[in-house]
């Protein structure tokens, strides 16, 4: 598995992440499931305090700690700000106490990461700095990030907040492909055109901020995986033919597709499927010409102009 540099950090971190919002879901062996995602190169485990009401961190530090693997081997990473049905909050003592929840539910005595989890239109810089130096200094996150902010948002945190922001979760796939189309489509009169991120994509390279792409192999709203879908058979046939090319899967090709991206996006995957955790580490190293790139990138629906 290719590691990467974590932001404008020296950190090494696995391309493909494992996020853990459904490792609750019932007849799942988490045990294994932890264990094969780190035989196949995954270091990076992504967590949020919502998911599963918390149910998710308790579930995976039980399952980890019957692995063996040794804690500084992996990198941890959770999110907060969410208050599930009600509001967003970024203020010091949520944060804060979130964080104290997260790390007595995953049974570790610290975070390699902590992203704030959705924007929080109240939040003040100053209070979101606050609980970051207080987290910082008390030795319980390594690392700052956002998920799914725009720059100016992002630049509106940095006024207070002194840590380097290194990571910006937001969905990225072959069904998701907006924060690449508005350029594309740049200064045209086309729907591809309109940017509704800010330019995030090339904010993010300026700035050597990690995009890590969730849901990378969704369409709509949830609506369902494109993979293998009927609905999608011009998408399907490409990845197909790849993955015979290269003797991998189409989810794998699907993540390669991402991974090739000289961004240097990490991919976030859900699956608590552990076949399906080999078959798309087992493609997600592979560097798909600018031909096949595009190629992919049409074949999902989109026009070059």
């Amino acid at each position: 598995m290719k590691q990467i540099k974590l932001g404008n950090t020296e950190e090494l971190v696995s391309q493909v992440v494992l996020g853990c919002m459904r490792i609750n879901e019932a007849g799942k062996e988490p045990v294994e499931v932890i264990n094969v995602a780190y035989e196949n190169g995954i270091n990076f485990f992504d967590h949020a305090d919502i998911y599963g009401d918390g149910e998710c961190e308790r579930i995976f530090a039980n399952a980890f700690r019957q692995t063996g693997i040794d804690r500084n081997d992996v990198f941890i990473q959770s999110k907060c700000g969410i208050v599930p049905g009600k509001a967003f909050d970024f203020s010091t003592e949520h944060i804060i106490q979130s964080v104290e929840g997260s790390l007595r539910r995953l049974k570790t005595d610290y975070l390699d990461s902590l992203l704030l989890h959705r924007p929080d239109t109240l939040f003040i810089p100053e209070e979101v700095a606050e609980a970051f130096y207080q987290l910082e200094k008390a030795g319980k996150v390594k690392y700052f990030g956002v998920s799914n902010q725009k720059p100016l948002q992002i630049e509106l945190l940095k006024t207070a907040v002194k840590q380097p922001l290194v990571a910006n979760q937001l969905q990225f796939g072959l069904g998701h492909t907006g924060m690449i189309d508005s350029g594309i489509y740049v200064n045209m009169k086309k729907e591809a055109a309109l940017d509704r991120d800010g330019s995030i994509l090339e904010y993010s390279r300026i700035k050597q901020m990690t995009i890590q792409a969730w849901s990378p192999f969704q369409y709509g709203f949830f609506d369902g995986t494109f993979i293998g879908n009927n609905n999608f058979p011009v998408l399907n046939q490409k990845l197909n033919q790849l993955a015979v090319k290269y003797q991998v899967s189409p989810a794998g090709i699907a993540t390669s597709w991402i991974n090739s991206h000289p961004a240097n996006f990490q991919t976030v995957i859900g699956t608590m499927t552990t076949k399906r955790i080999i078959d798309i580490t087992k493609g997600a190293d592979i560097h798909l010409s600018r031909e096949e790139w595009y190629d992919l990138y049409q074949a999902a629906g989109n026009l070059l102009p």
